[in-house]
């Protein structure tokens, strides 16, 4: 398999650090839909690597 163009870990570090960036507060919709998202994606890596690998190309996504 080629390198991937965006790496899964990549992408999901940032979405933890949006994450981080908000007061945890299970009540706050954008609180709980990062925190859920990420947790989901956690949970399934190597499809959302899968999905990244079909989806992006290169010019696409972000330095």
């Amino acid at each position: 398999m080629d390198k991937p163009i965006v790496k899964a870990e990549t992408v999901l570090a940032e979405l933890n650090r949006l994450r981080n960036d908000l007061s945890k507060d299970p009540t706050d919709l954008e609180w709980f839909t990062l925190h859920h998202v990420f947790c989901f994606v956690s949970y399934k890596m190597g499809d959302f690597q899968r999905y990244l690998n079909e989806t992006v190309r290169p010019g696409e996504h972000p330095e």
